[in-house]
């Protein structure tokens, strides 16, 4: 990625038919712990191989850059990393920056990089990678329902055994980051990985990340209209692109040499401390009518993940999730923000990829509502914030009602149960 210069050129748009329904080996398991969520970032990122100091971050804010793509890994890794401790990152997020983490290993065995992954044995080789990327990960106090990024940089993809253990590879990363229960995110060559994973994104044989970063140094920041990726493939909040290169900008005085990326994707979710106003109850939901899980003392500090809404207590709806799995009304909760919610706090979402194509987006929790304009296709990920019952689809009466306020049934959407509700999804 940072450093590897890589040049456009033409590629034929890949010509493909109808998708058909993801099948079992698309849309491998992958379940939340109780205290955590996925962050979904919108807006201009910048990577750079070495993490800055608190200082330069600080005066990055006054860039238009909200996110940084962070290496926090690899045997390719080659820039040292002195800033890059759990301190930095709770220290940058509380700044309101969103991290991209991204881990450097094995490349592809016809590629140009020094360590190579076996042509036989890739499958094993991506089960310790994405191993060690969560082992880096939550030493940084990423928290799992984040995405990590495998870095795959640019490969002869007409090298047919070549190709196959990038696959391989890239396949058995996405299913054990899900069995730790971390998203998986690639970051590929529009010419070389892109083209090479959305010709597998239905194949029954390769698991399919749930978000994909092209590098296509064309100045354009679209994040549709990919020539080697059709639109309907990684759709809904699974899109980064690098499209611009090493060169350096100056913000607050400060210079740094950058490549420019734009995401519409999951990325670190990590916790935020804050203070307590009063003598409060934890509770196992967002409402006062829940179970008492626990009592926190004024002035004590606790560890908010996401924000939801609930009950309304005071003047607001809003409810902080705790790392614990537990909701604190955010009324009572040093938060900037009332009655709303408050950034850099992610609302709680937990997304899941979706098993058919054309799964419609209703308006309410059952099949007689109306839908929405612009059916979900098949590995698009539903972002869900909550559970409720509806309308038997299938197997199941459970809907999920999604963070841009429609509704899908669960039996299309590669949760944990198609009979019943998923933990830790929140009821509505």
């Amino acid at each position: 990625m940072f450093k590897v210069k890589v040049a456009v050129v033409a590629v034929a748009t890949l010509v493909l038919g109808p998708s058909a329904p993801a099948l079992a080996e698309p849309t491998t398991p992958l379940t939340y712990n109780a205290g955590t969520t996925a962050t979904r970032f919108t807006g201009l990122a910048f990577d750079t191989c070495t993490a800055p100091t608190l200082t330069q971050m600080t005066a990055w804010k006054a860039s238009p850059y909200k996110a940084i793509g962070i290496y926090i890994g690899g045997v390719n890794r080659s820039c040292a990393q002195p800033q890059l401790t759990a301190g930095w990152v709770t220290a940058v997020t509380a700044m309101g920056w969103r991290l991209v983490p991204i881990y450097l290993g094995l490349q592809a065995p016809c590629g140009t990089r020094r360590y190579k992954m076996s042509t036989t044995s890739s499958n094993r080789e991506g089960v310790r990678e994405a191993d060690d990327a969560v082992a880096k990960a939550k030493a940084l106090g990423i928290l799992p329902g984040s995405a990590i990024y495998n870095d795959m940089e640019n490969y002869d993809n007409t090298n047919a055994v070549c190709r196959s253990a990038v696959l391989h590879y890239l396949s058995a990363w996405t299913k054990e980051v899900h069995l730790q229960r971390y998203l998986s995110g690639v970051y590929v060559h529009q010419n070389s990985g892109a083209p090479d994973l959305a010709a597998a994104y239905n194949s029954t044989s390769y698991a399919r990340p749930d978000a994909l970063w092209i590098a296509r140094w064309d100045l354009s920041s679209s994040l549709t209209g990919w020539p080697t990726v059709p639109n309907p493939f990684w759709a809904v909040g699974q899109r980064g692109k690098q499209y611009r290169g090493d060169h350096t900008e100056t913000y607050g005085g400060v210079t740094l040499n950058i490549d420019n990326d734009r995401f519409d994707a999951p990325v670190a979710s990590v916790s935020y401390l804050y203070t307590v106003r009063t003598t409060i109850h934890s509770y196992s939901g967002p409402s006062t009518a829940y179970p008492v899980r626990s009592t926190i003392p004024a002035n004590a500090k606790v560890s908010i993940v996401c924000q939801t809404f609930g009950a309304k207590i005071g003047t607001t709806i809003v409810w902080n999730k705790l790392i614990n799995g537990t909701y604190i009304t955010d009324y009572y909760t040093r938060t900037p923000s009332k009655p709303g919610y408050s950034p850099p706090l992610p609302g709680c979402s937990y997304p899941f990829q979706t098993t058919i194509n054309g799964l419609s987006r209703r308006r309410g929790p059952g099949t007689s509502y109306g839908t929405y304009p612009g059916p979900l296709p098949a590995g698009a990920l539903a972002w869900i914030t909550c559970q409720l019952p509806g309308t038997k689809v299938g197997t199941t009466s459970v809907w999920n009602r999604l963070s841009d306020g429609s509704y899908v049934t669960d039996y299309y959407v590669a949760t944990a149960s198609n009979t019943t509700y998923t933990a830790p999804i929140r009821r509505c």
